[in-house]
């Protein structure tokens, strides 16, 4: 997916401006069900895609969150012209149960998160996500705290192996950071097209093989700056408490990492793999029960056409789940659904 996954696919450029083509849009409205008078968040607003199709299904409520500030200034406009159906916060979808409930709403109807990059960002040369074009190694969503750079400059070589192995998935980690080790010595990387040249010279590229050598590096380097996996995990903790009986929550993801994570959620909060004892207490027992209803047991997947018109939705799942009565709690330990955050890689 670009410097590291896909790119949120559905947003493109042109004639100069950012269309917006959100992906498995049928699939995400039928998901959610959204009706009158119903209130909605879309974690990952970025062009407000999944947020006007929300607002344009019914007389619905949509709060919409995005940490960029450059999205939340360019969704102005959309709400001027919902007005005043749509409410854009500005923070992390970690946070969007608190979020909700500071805009006067404790509980909603449903939950949509779109995990990925948006085009708006990835073609932004100046924001680093991407070595397709050369740009200041940045990849900060927030555009505040550490930089890829910073990263890349900071940590040791044994936590750059271990960041481009468990979060890019790259088998020839500890090569690549063996080699930003002797660049160091003499200079600083601060470019993503220093970074790529310097993962290609390492790698090589194989033959046959139309995926650059630095994807793996670019992702690695994008989940840790941002902590992805802790805020993905954060966020469907947040939408367990935040949605109500019946409610919808749609995750459309774009790589195994996160996938993985939803799918174990799931799996987990659904009880058909409870995490914990048989014998608890009556108020754990209540606890245990199972606090989704999975609506897919198999990831939906762009359909051919789809992906002929929209290349980028290639690698998009979906997965659906009503939330039931239950009490909200917390899943199984993160370990075991694979969420890896910063901290705990540079406790290693």
């Amino acid at each position: 997916m670009m410097a590291g996954r896909q790119a949120r696919p559905g947003e493109r450029a042109t004639e100069g401006a950012v269309r917006h083509i959100p992906v498995l849009l049928d699939e995400v409205l039928a998901a959610l069900k959204p009706a009158a008078g119903e209130t909605f968040i879309d974690g990952t607003f970025g062009a407000g895609g999944y947020t006007s199709v929300i607002l344009d299904a019914a007389d619905t409520r949509v709060i919409a969150i995005d940490q960029d500030p450059n999205a939340l200034a360019a969704g102005q406009a959309l709400v001027e012209k919902y007005a005043p159906r749509l409410i854009l916060s500005e923070g992390r979808f970690g946070d969007l149960d608190r979020i909700a409930a500071d805009a006067g709403f404790p509980t909603v109807d449903g939950v949509v998160l779109d995990i990925g990059v948006s085009s708006m960002q990835l073609d932004e040369a100046e924001r680093g996500f991407s070595f397709m074009s050369d740009g200041p190694l940045d990849m900060r969503m927030s555009q505040s705290g550490p930089s890829a750079a910073d990263v890349i400059r900071d940590s040791s070589e044994e936590l750059l192996a271990d960041i481009f192995f468990h979060l890019g998935e790259e088998r020839r980690s500890r090569a690549v950071a063996r080699a930003i080790g002797r660049v160091r010595e003499s200079s600083e990387i601060t470019t993503t097209r220093q970074l790529a040249d310097l993962v290609q010279r390492t790698l090589g590229r194989a033959k046959g093989d139309d995926k650059h050598p630095a994807t793996r590096v670019f992702q690695a380097l994008r989940i840790f700056v941002n902590d992805e996996l802790g805020q993905l995990m954060d966020a469907l903790m947040a939408a367990e408490r935040v949605l109500k009986p019946g409610g919808h929550l749609v995750v459309v993801t774009f790589h195994s990492l996160e996938d993985r994570i939803v799918k174990r959620y799931l799996t987990d909060a659904s009880g058909r793999n409870p995490s914990g004892s048989r014998h608890l207490p009556p108020a754990a027992e209540a606890a245990a029960a199972p606090r989704y209803r999975i609506v897919n047991q198999r990831p939906l997947t762009p359909s051919d056409k789809e992906i002929a018109a929209n290349p980028r939705a290639r690698s998009a799942r979906l997965r659906a789940a009503e939330r039931t009565s239950a009490l909200a709690a917390h899943p199984a330990d993160e370990a075991s659904l694979g969420v890896i955050r910063p901290e705990s890689l540079a406790r290693r």
